[in-house]
C-alpha cells in the first residue's frame, strides 16, 4: 500500500500543490536568465516548462518517478524546447563534468534524500561559471516558527514524500560549494509559514 501511494499518489498530489497558478510568477522568476543546456532538478511534472527562456536550447529532465514523467508528457509536447529526460537518481547523475550551463531545481530539496549528494552531483555537472536558480522551501527565518517546525517535519515527511522543513536552502548551497549571487526569502501569500518559507534566487559554480 505504500508503494502504490509513494508511486502513483504522491506524484499527483505534487503536480496539483506545485502546479498551481499563483506559482507562476515564482516560477517565471526562478527561469528568468536561463540559457543554452540546461538540467532541471526534480522535473516533475513539468510545471517549469512554459517558463523557460526562449534562450534555452535543452533542457535534460531529472526526474525518478515515471508517474510524474508520463504526468509531464502534454506539457512537453506543447514545448519549442527539446526536452530529455536524464538520470533518474539526483544524488548519482550519470551526465559528465561540466556539461550543463545552468541548471535548476524548484521545490525539489525538500524531499531528496541525501540533498548534499544531489547538490555537489550538480556542482559537478555546471560548467565553470554555471549558475543553479532555485525555488525551494524550507528552514524559516523566525525562530518561533522553526520550533513549530522541527515539531511536525516527522509528520510532514511521512505524508509528504519525505518532504524536509528544516533544510536551510542557503547553508546547503553554500556547502556545496556555491556562491550565491541573488536571494529573496518571504514567506508564500496564502500558505502556512511552517511550510511557506520560501527561498528564491542564483548560485554559482565558484
Amino acid at each position: 500500500m505504500t508503494n502504490l501511494y509513494e508511486k502513483h499518489v504522491l506524484p499527483r498530489l505534487a503536480a496539483f500543490s506545485c502546479g498551481t497558478k499563483s506559482l507562476d510568477p515564482m516560477r517565471t522568476r526562478a527561469c528568468s536568465g536561463l540559457a543554452g543546456r540546461v538540467l532541471e532538478l526534480g522535473f516533475g511534472s513539468g510545471s517549469n516548462v512554459g517558463h523557460y527562456p526562449k534562450e534555452t536550447t535543452e533542457v535534460v529532465a531529472i526526474e525518478p518517478s515515471d508517474t510524474a514523467w508520463r504526468l509531464s508528457a502534454g506539457a512537453r509536447a506543447a514545448s519549442a524546447i527539446r526536452i530529455l529526460r536524464g538520470s533518474v537518481d539526483g544524488q548519482q547523475l550519470g551526465e559528465p563534468d561540466g556539461y550543463f550551463d545552468a541548471a535548476l531545481s524548484t521545490f525539489t530539496l525538500c524531499t531528496i534524500p541525501d540533498a548534499a549528494a544531489a547538490l555537489a552531483e550538480v556542482h559537478r555537472v555546471l560548467k565553470p561559471g554555471g549558475a543553479l536558480h532555485f525555488l525551494e522551501h524550507g528552514l524559516a527565518p523566525d525562530e518561533k516558527v522553526q520550533r513549530f517546525q522541527r515539531r511536525v517535519e516527522p509528520l510532514q515527511k511521512a505524508l509528504a514524500g519525505g518532504c524536509h522543513l528544516t533544510r536551510s536552502v542557503a547553508e546547503m548551497l553554500h556547502d556545496a560549494g556555491f556562491q550565491t549571487t541573488e536571494l529573496d526569502t518571504f514567506y508564500l501569500p496564502g500558505a502556512p509559514r511552517f511550510e511557506g518559507a520560501i527561498s528564491l534566487g542564483v548560485a554559482t559554480r565558484s
